[in-house]
């Protein structure tokens, strides 16, 4: 399929829309009043620091909702009072964060259904208007919708179609993407749906287990099993990856991406040589700028001296993950949590570590005083920093009656 003769015509529909629909006025307020926050905008002009009794809160200076979350979000208010009466459905969660997810459903707007595994669209008709989140739809997804004559609302960020564009180009050179992102999130696979042959890296160590079987070869049975879910159907490895271009799901940590990308030119180069490494390899720039930024701001964050780090955002959120991440490969107290209510009296939390079930943890907070650093991922609305940060303070006035 010419994925890009699609898009281009889609994108001509009279059903398709990728801008609102001159409700900035009325959603502005919706927004002000649900997501935004007095207390944190005071602790930005306060050089992003607060101290009550005994407690001391330091943010991070880039954190929260990001330019493409907040316009997503917008679009899709927008679209509800554009079409107050219509079935209004959605692919996946807008973005990673419940209490945005919820407040579309308080509006209904319906999430298409999953069974065994698969969306089923069969619920959606003609007429019906759908909205595809920030993170992007797969091509066969907006087809169906395409198809069935809905009216479709893309709220794809720009950055995420940024990547759309870089595999493209690695498609038309005959070069496999190399994309280093979760195989099973929804921005992967809609990128991947994009690309021709393609292979998704996790990190950089199965990046460096492509990269040594592309110099010395292995076990081809092998690495096709290791790669079973994330590779395009009918992978050679022994014949995709004498091409490859670098492309990246905007949420993975940046250091890593550049890392890859990075290793594959080492490896391109070592094979094929300093002249005809441009016919082996491609790369181009697609880390999200506010990815970046909020990881910068987490590395900044986590050179001062922290008791402990709450990090807020979906549990389901890749980049919120990254920058829980940081504060561990540092040894500092970290809790990833999604909301305020995981906060519970008896200086108690129920919290998400890496890579494992929530847990509960009490008497999470030290006794005296204490610097709490706090971060959000760029899902979480600044509303929600302000719930946690009230309730951490409530909690340590509580402590000190």
């Amino acid at each position: 399929m010419d994925t890009k003769a699609f898009k281009r015509t889609l994108q001509q529909s009279e059903n398709y829309h990728r801008k609102g629909f001159g409700h900035e006025q009325e959603v502005a307020g919706v927004m002000k009043s649900a997501y935004q926050s007095n207390l944190i905008q005071q602790i930005r002009e306060n050089n992003y620091k607060l101290q009550r009794g005994n407690v001391t809160i330091l943010l991070a200076e880039a954190f929260g909702f990001c330019w493409g979350v907040e316009r997503a979000v917008a679009i899709a208010y927008e679209t509800r009072q554009h079409f107050p009466t219509e079935n209004l459905w959605i692919t996946n969660e807008i973005i990673h964060n419940p209490s945005v997810n919820q407040h579309l459903q308080d509006m209904q707007v319906k999430f298409i259904p999953i069974e065994s595994g698969e969306k089923n669209f069969s619920v959606v008709e003609t007429g019906d208007v759908v909205i595809l989140p920030a993170f992007g739809a797969t091509v066969g997804e907006m087809q169906i919708l395409n198809d069935k004559g809905c009216k479709i609302v893309d709220t794809t960020c720009p950055w995420v179609s940024k990547v759309w564009n870089s595999v493209e180009k690695h498609k038309k050179g005959d070069y496999t993407s190399i994309i280093h992102g979760k195989y099973n999130h929804e921005e992967t696979q809609a990128t991947s749906s994009f690309a021709g042959k393609y292979l998704v890296v996790l990190n950089l160590r199965e990046a460096e287990y492509v990269a040594n079987y592309i110099l010395e070869g292995g076990d081809r049975d092998e690495f096709i099993a290791k790669f079973s879910n994330a590779c395009s159907a009918g992978f050679d490895p022994d014949k995709d990856l004498e091409q490859v271009g670098i492309a990246n799901q905007t949420t993975m940590l940046k250091g890593e991406t550049e890392q890859i990308g990075k290793l594959f030119e080492r490896t391109m180069m070592k094979k094929y040589g300093p002249t005809a490494l441009n016919q082996h390899f491609l790369a181009f720039n697609t880390i999200c700028d506010a990815t970046q930024e909020r990881q910068d701001a987490m590395f900044k964050l986590v050179d001062d001296k922290l008791d402990l780090m709450v990090v807020i955002g979906g549990y389901n959120s890749s980049n919120t993950t990254h920058l829980q991440e940081i504060a561990i490969d540092r040894g500092i107290p970290s809790y990833h949590i999604d909301c305020a209510e995981r906060i519970g009296a008896g200086n108690q939390i129920e919290h998400k570590p890496l890579h494992r079930q929530l847990e509960v943890k009490e008497d999470w907070l030290p006794a005296g005083e204490i610097v709490v650093g706090i971060t959000s991922g760029a899902s979480t609305p600044d509303k929600v920093v302000e719930d946690v940060i009230e309730k951490i303070f409530a909690l340590k006035s509580a402590a000190a009656v």
